[in-house]
């Protein structure tokens, strides 16, 4: 392992520790040790049952959609290429709102991560259909008009909402957040977060092969259209499942791989796995951020890494314009 991913881990331990002890309430560090010896004080049920499980959702979160930010990045060939680009995070959160809007949701604690992977491999599958074979731009075009018909189909859910509560639980869910969030929801959307995962982290080497483009990498040996069934799976089990308990939550997968690979070099197999640590801490940071800014309600997380995410977005359209040719 080399020095970036232990300085990353080491940089996620600290706030993971901070994510225990900070909030409106703030603990002293001895509490993370007497929450495990007395889990039912007013400490151990506020680190183990309130705190613990949104640490444990952030670092979930994050890990996957800085993950699957590298793995497209170096999939499309394009420094702009993120699950929300692509399609991928509004179409599992048209899968939840529909599943939020009939009534399924509150029926089932399984049916939104399951129709928010269904909206994402739906949406993801669509966009490399309508973008596959016509080059990166194509497939950034194919992504933004998928992302518009669904962000139409969300839009749709809220006008039709049979009735103000229905509007307001769907709105405040697309503005993503990890608060309030207990065990079981973490216990639910960890195996698609896992398999997922998994599947985008074992493209690596056919992703540096692919840099040569697309002919070079078939003639040694990289199957093209599995790689792109394991981008296209692998992308919609793990942001689909996080998407459908989360709500929307941007930038990340931008950011992160883009922090990391002045460090880690432009060989995409080389960025993964930093970036995937770099999306954990990211997401973790901002969570930590949005809680001790006092407002009433608390700010969305979705809300907080938007306003920190556009400006970074800016700066790299420049970037990318100034060193264009």
């Amino acid at each position: 392992m080399n020095r970036l991913n232990v300085t990353l881990l080491f940089l996620i331990a600290l706030a993971v520790c901070m994510s225990l002890l900070a909030g409106r309430v703030w603990l002293p560090p001895s509490a993370i040790a007497s929450a495990w010896h007395a889990p039912d004080s007013l400490a151990g049920l506020i680190v183990l049952d309130v705190r613990a499980p949104r640490t444990v959702l952030a670092l979930l979160v994050g890990a996957v959609l800085g993950l699957s930010g590298a793995v497209l990045q170096g999939y499309t060939r394009n420094p702009l290429a993120e699950p929300a680009l692509l399609g991928v995070s509004t179409g599992a959160a048209l899968g939840a709102v529909i599943a939020i809007y009939f009534g399924l949701a509150a029926a089932s604690a399984v049916a939104g991560p399951v129709m928010g992977m269904a909206g994402a491999l739906a949406a993801c599958a669509l966009t490399f259909t309508l973008g596959g074979g016509g080059g990166t731009v194509a497939l950034v075009l194919a992504g933004a008009a998928v992302s518009s018909l669904t962000a139409a189909g969300i839009a749709l859910a809220l006008n039709f909402a049979p009735n103000p509560y229905a509007a307001y639980e769907i709105m405040s869910w697309l503005l993503g957040s990890i608060a309030d969030k207990s065990w079981p929801q973490v216990w639910l959307v960890l195996p698609f977060a896992v398999v997922g995962a998994a599947l985008l982290a074992v493209t690596g080497r056919a992703l540096d092969a692919l840099t040569l483009g697309e002919a070079q990498a078939a003639s040694l040996g990289i199957d093209v259209r599995r790689l792109a069934m394991l981008v296209v799976a692998g992308t919609a089990l793990s942001v689909g499942a996080l998407t459908a308990v989360t709500g929307a939550i941007g930038f990340i997968g931008l950011v992160a791989p883009h922090l990391v690979r002045p460090f880690a070099g432009h060989q995409p197999r080389r960025v993964l796995l930093p970036a995937m640590l770099s999306g954990a801490l990211l997401l973790l940071c901002a969570d930590i951020a949005a809680r001790l800014v006092h407002t009433n309600p608390e700010l969305k997380l979705g809300v907080f890494t938007s306003l920190l995410g556009t400006p970074f977005f800016f700066w790299l359209v420049v970037r990318i314009r100034k060193v264009a040719p």
